[in-house]
């Protein structure tokens, strides 16, 4: 059973690692707005 108990504990430390890391992702990293253009072929601007 104890190492049952070892087991969990370590899953759970890693879990805790991998969500903390994504809250100081979500958190911290700020995104850089850019403009984006994309040129639309003729062909399906007449909807055929």
């Amino acid at each position: 059973m104890p190492t049952l108990f070892r087991f969990l504990i370590v899953v759970g430390l890693i879990g805790g690692a991998i969500y903390g890391a994504m809250w100081a992702l979500a958190t911290f990293v700020e995104p850089q707005p850019r403009e984006m253009t994309q040129t639309v072929p003729p062909a399906k601007l007449s909807g055929k």
